[in-house]
């Protein structure tokens, strides 16, 4: 097995947590219990895990201009991928923190971007590097 990343993350309700993790971002469901639900996401183990502690307004941080929240996860997906997820969030009636975009454009690094809300108010970043090589530079 390659590696990949484990992420376990506070939710208001498995209920609708199970709708937008598996029916709208497609992610596949794993083992579950009456307090979590594992998520593939994106071939990675992401656990949502029933919290009373989830009313604080996310800190904020300026990233090429633009303001994001400090604490987010997400995945970088082909552009493909990339582009077929914003197309469904955007039919789901998603709203975005960040709109789908192009950050950094002709420079090294160029990059799609996009950044959603789950639910619960956990923040979720997608990207597609312009060029796959470039993600780290």
């Amino acid at each position: 097995m390659k590696s990949a990343f484990h992420l376990a993350f506070p939710v208001k309700s498995l209920g609708i947590t199970k709708m937008f993790y598996n029916e709208v971002l497609g992610c596949p469901i794993g083992r579950s219990s009456d307090h979590w639900i594992d998520f593939n996401f994106f071939g990675h183990q992401i656990s949502a895990h029933l919290s009373e502690e989830l009313d604080k307004t996310p800190e904020m941080t300026r990233v090429d201009g633009k303001e994001v929240p400090l604490q987010h996860f997400g995945a970088i997906l082909s552009l493909e991928d990339w582009t077929q997820l914003a197309h469904k969030l955007k039919v789901a009636g998603t709203d975005f923190i960040i709109e789908p975009q192009v950050r950094y454009p002709g420079k090294k690094g160029e990059q799609h971007i996009m950044f959603v809300y789950d639910p619960s108010g956990n923040a979720l970043e997608f990207k597609a590097f312009s060029d796959e090589y470039e993600i780290f530079s």
